[in-house]
């Protein structure tokens, strides 16, 4: 559901006030300085899933600051990534200050001082995420705060293009799905924190595990499309192909074989259904994927010691079922 906060149909001396209670109750306290007389109206739009919020503000000139006394008094801790849609901000952190322009993202921590400066109109993207949930170490994302990434190539692109689709797509999402795509946000997240902190491990368990789980979710979905592919499902998931058969060799196998087990087994559990409901060969075989009646006649023999058709003729009710 989505919570819309607007300053358009006040004042300008009650904008100023209600601006600064919306902001401090929509994010973390801070303390808002206007710098402008007769501010233009100013709207945020937050969507809300688990402890993921992504908020959408549009507003005019202010700077907002996060000072020791705030973080003392409620004590909240976010990660929190900011995608710069329109006009420039000066951010301050850990004793970096930086220009973020237009297709940047940058990376705050609230559990530290940060101050945040806008000349003119803005708007930006901000997604907030419970500090504890990406496993990064604390030296590695505080080396990265107050930085300006550009989301025009690079590891930075994948970061910045999915999260501007999450962004884009987010009053569409009902709370489980949306929890979904946070989480697989955040991972791509952690990712890029430990690339660019030198640390980043494929087999790393905080990362791979996780993202594993996304990519056989995905795979489970479409196991129905002949033209599933490690190109698809790696750039579904932004990552690269090479990481992605990384990931299976982790455990063992490979993508190939991983996906040609899960449609043999629904192949052959569709082959087992009553007389009545029974389907022919070639159309199983294509309803979970295989293109060719022939290959995957062969694949299913090499891996159950049967012809498909013999299987569903000889276990109809499980007389003679092969020994599996």
């Amino acid at each position: 559901m989505s919570v819309v906060l607007s300053t358009a149909a006040l004042s300008a001396a009650d904008r100023i006030e209600r601006w600064h209670e919306a902001v401090s109750r929509t994010f973390v306290p801070l303390d808002v300085n206007i710098l402008e007389e007769d501010p233009p109206p100013g709207r945020i739009v937050t969507h809300q899933w688990g402890g993921t919020q992504v908020s959408d503000v549009q507003a005019g000139p202010q700077e907002v600051t996060r000072s020791k006394r705030l973080i003392a008094r409620d004590g909240k801790e976010f990660l929190i990534l900011t995608l710069q849609r329109r006009g420039s901000a000066v951010k301050e952190q850990d004793g970096r200050e930086c220009l973020i322009e237009p297709g940047d993202f940058s990376i705050s921590d609230s559990s530290r001082v940060f101050r945040k400066k806008v000349q003119g109109e803005f708007w930006f993207t901000s997604f907030h995420f419970p500090r504890k949930e990406p496993r990064v170490r604390d030296e590695d994302l505080e080396a990265l705060t107050a930085r300006a990434f550009s989301g025009r190539g690079g590891s930075a692109a994948l970061v910045a293009t999915y999260f501007a689709r999450m962004a884009r797509e987010a009053a569409g999402f009902d709370d489980f799905v949306g929890r979904q795509v946070a989480a697989t946000g955040l991972d791509l997240l952690a990712l890029f924190i430990n690339e660019r902190s030198g640390r980043f491990r494929p087999q790393a368990p905080e990362t791979a595990a996780a993202m594993m789980v996304r990519v056989k979710d995905h795979i489970l979905r479409n196991l129905s499309d002949p033209d599933l592919s490690p190109t698809a499902i790696a750039a579904a998931h932004f990552i690269s192909v090479r990481y992605l058969h990384k990931l299976f060799q982790l455990e063992g196998t490979t993508l190939g074989e991983w996906i040609r087990t899960q449609r043999l087994e629904r192949c052959r559990r569709d082959l087992l259904r009553s007389p009545a409901q029974r389907l022919g060969v070639a159309t199983v075989a294509r309803r979970w994927g295989f293109v060719s009646p022939s290959h995957f006649s062969r694949v299913f023999r090499a891996a159950y010691g049967i012809a498909p058709r013999e299987w569903q003729l000889h276990s109809p009710s499980g007389e003679r079922r092969p020994a599996e």
